[in-house]
């Protein structure tokens, strides 16, 4: 039997040794615990891109190398696999596939107006681009995933290779990413009997399909939007990332002497632009709007005139042909802005 001292020295470092273990254990599961929404991470940007005209395909090779050397999470790619002037043949989307599958990390692909609005186009092939725009839906997004060789899934509003499945939505550490199908060319949306003929293989009856086409997707693209800003808040995001591949005419600084908002070349965006402007008004967070479509990296805030402006909002401009580079973004929850934005210029190209 120990003596009184020694039995009780004895119990005192077995108590001590317990604590001391029980704090360890405490303090790694609060550090395995950290809110999915507090931690920084990186994703990358890119789009327009290859364009045959610019020839362009000698310069993905090094641009999916930096992208694959790069620590980014995912890419999110905004639309134009091919430039204007080119045929829009089964093989382009083909390639396109080959060309996200390539990249390390998930790839989302988002629509853009080469691929379908555009393919009326004489020099294009003159195709029906309704018939364009389900032969994406049906090879494309066929799968409820992402590209790339780690594959992520995306919530769609449509059905797999069926109508809306474009339009996707991803939760990645408490940010919300949302992809829309909203292209160039004024959204697909034809305003005069000019614009219907204009280098077009279009008939009347094809431009009244197509605008028809139009009312229905922007209706689903404002309710895609909606829903999202809704997840939102529901979930406490502290930030919202929008992707879609047409550039919507933002007025100033852009245009000092033109409004293009009164432009009818831009009222196809009208609509979007002012559900963004409600639900970014809204919402207590950071709302980063990401787009393609005029080819010049650009970060402002353009809502909707300067003495009216926005502070969660910012408008972000991807590279585009010829200049074949990329966009890295850090998502800080730790800074006020949340998103930093870092254009990534690819060596040689």
């Amino acid at each position: 039997m120990y003596p009184p001292f020694a039995w009780i020295a004895s119990r005192r470092l077995r108590l001590i040794r317990r604590t001391i273990l029980r704090c360890a254990a405490t303090l790694l599961a609060a550090l395995l615990t950290v809110p999915a929404a507090a931690q920084q991470f990186n994703f990358g940007l890119w789009g327009d891109m290859p364009y045959a005209k610019a020839n362009d395909a000698p310069k993905i090779p090094k641009l999916i190398a930096d992208m694959n050397a790069a620590d980014i999470a995912f890419s999110i790619y905004d639309g134009d696999i091919k430039d204007g002037s080119s045929k829009c043949t089964d093989d382009v989307y083909a390639d396109a596939v080959r060309m996200f599958d390539s990249l390390r990390k998930p790839a989302v692909y988002v629509p853009g107006d080469n691929e379908w609005t555009d393919c009326h186009r004489i020099d294009n092939g003159g195709y029906d681009s309704m018939e364009r725009l389900s032969y994406v839906r049906k090879t494309l997004f066929a799968d409820a995933r992402s590209f790339g060789k780690s594959k992520m899934m995306l919530a769609h509003q449509g059905q797999p290779g069926e109508k809306f499945a474009e339009n996707t939505r991803f939760v990645h550490r408490g940010i919300v990413f949302v992809a829309l199908n909203v292209p160039g060319s004024n959204n697909d949306k034809v305003n005069s009997d000019k614009d219907c003929a204009a280098k077009s293989a279009r008939t009347p009856a094809e431009c009244a399909a197509t605008n028809a086409e139009y009312l229905e997707r922007d209706a689903a693209d404002l309710a895609w939007i909606q829903e999202s800003f809704a997840l939102a808040k529901a979930k406490k995001a502290k930030g919202i990332v929008i992707v879609q591949q047409g550039d919507p005419g933002f007025d100033l600084p852009e245009t000092e002497d033109v409004n293009e908002r009164a432009d009818p070349s831009h009222d196809g965006y009208t609509n979007l632009l002012s559900k963004l402007l409600f639900e970014t008004r809204r919402f207590p967070g950071q709302v980063l709007f990401v787009h393609g479509d005029t080819h010049f990296f650009k970060v402002d805030k353009p809502l909707v005139r300067q003495a009216d402006l926005v502070p969660n909002f910012t408008r972000l401009e991807t590279f585009g042909s010829p200049n074949v580079h990329w966009v890295k973004v850090t998502v800080d929850p730790r800074t006020p802005e949340l998103f930093i934005i870092h254009p990534m210029i690819v060596k040689g190209n």
